[in-house]
């Protein structure tokens, strides 16, 4: 029950179901996720018998109206860390490529298990005039502890971008960097592209 509460956690940042917030004024950060939410949750509830039989137009409407929301090159390289000065410039699209449909395809398909467990919002660290904020948020559990969720923002150009999630404490970004640094050691940069696009078909 726990692991399943993570994945649906992680989805319902990915797609921003986000409830109303604890307090009246809602920032730029927050109302972006808020109209995600409204936009998703519309999608899902009027296709979801079309989307459990056909998962690529499921990816697709995640592609296009959540992942548009995330710096997928940012969180590339924070999951890679110091292993970021290997990758070479032919490497790095396909890379970024691999990452992002990886994380489409682990979380798309919980978005139809999504059940109405309540998100509220919790006050935000950081400043949105200095254009670096944490969007903190919990996830309410029948019987048990809030589960808390929060995901890290930065504002470039007039835009937000997300660029980690943490769940329950545990980053997203480095929760990947162990398991990317293992597979770079062991087989190289081509290695982890090649297990991430082949983890990728496993889960078309």
């Amino acid at each position: 029950m726990r692991i399943k509460i993570r994945i649906l956690s992680v989805l319902m940042l990915l797609s921003g179901l986000l409830l109303q917030p604890l307090w009246a004024d809602v920032s730029a950060p927050q109302l972006l996720i808020k109209q995600t939410a409204d936009e998703v949750l519309a999608s899902i509830k009027s296709n979801k018998q079309e989307y459990s039989t056909a998962p690529a137009k499921l990816y697709s409407m995640v592609d296009e109206k959540v992942l548009k929301n995330f710096d997928f090159d940012r969180m590339t390289d924070l999951a890679l860390g110091r292993y970021k000065r290997q990758v070479e410039v032919g490497q790095k699209d396909k890379l970024v490529r691999a990452f992002r449909d990886l994380l489409v395809r682990t979380y798309a398909k919980a978005l139809l298990e999504y059940t109405d467990e309540v998100i509220v919002f919790l006050p935000m660290r950081g400043a949105v005039d200095k254009g670096e904020v944490t969007v903190r948020t919990e996830v309410e559990q029948k019987g048990g502890f809030p589960i808390p969720i929060n995901y890290e923002m930065y504002e470039a150009e007039g835009k937000w971008k997300v660029y980690d999630l943490s769940i329950d404490n545990i980053s997203l970004v480095t929760n990947y960097r162990s398991s990317f640094a293992q597979e770079i050691k062991a087989n190289g940069v081509d290695g982890l592209i090649k297990t991430l696009q082949d983890r990728n078909k496993e889960k078309s």
